[in-house]
């Protein structure tokens, strides 16, 4: 009942706040990729403190590796972890972080079954249960209405 509740809570904000957005189209985030993403990331919690780990806390400074992450892997046409030492880098230059990890994902319609792929993938549950402390993520289609997912995972 409180995942619902917090679901419709965070449907109604995204809704109000749509209405902010760029005029580069790789920065408009609709408010169907904010629900995807708030949903995963309940998700993810959820399944962490099930399990007995702690809750890991939002970062907006991840939001910017994983956004400009999703758009190469869109732009390409496919996933991959291409570059991320790079987005590692960039992370450990602006945060004093211990640990990283990255999960991607491309085509699952709903946050249940991109987290259930990730959950079900053991290097991805790896990171999802890992020893890490705040996390991010950018979920985006592209103009085919293609899923495309970037999670990224530190400890502080």
């Amino acid at each position: 009942m409180k995942s619902l509740l917090l679901k419709i809570t965070l449907s109604t904000l995204l809704v109000l706040f749509n209405s902010c957005s760029s005029s580069d189209d790789t920065d408009i985030i609709t408010s169907e990729e904010r629900l995807m993403e708030s949903e995963i990331l309940l998700l993810l919690n959820e399944h962490r403190v099930s399990i007995g780990l702690n809750k890991l806390i939002e970062l907006d400074i991840i939001k910017s590796q994983t956004k400009e992450h999703t758009n190469y892997m869109i732009a390409k046409d496919e996933i991959s972890h291409d570059n991320f030492n790079d987005r590692s880098n960039y992370l450990k230059a602006k945060i004093n972080l211990i640990g990283i990890g990255e999960n991607v994902a491309k085509g699952n319609n709903s946050a249940n079954s991109v987290v259930n792929g990730w959950l079900n993938s053991q290097g991805h549950k790896e990171n999802i249960e890992g020893d890490y402390t705040h996390f991010n993520i950018t979920a985006k289609k592209n103009k085919s209405n293609t899923w495309y997912y970037t999670n990224i995972f530190i400890k502080k």
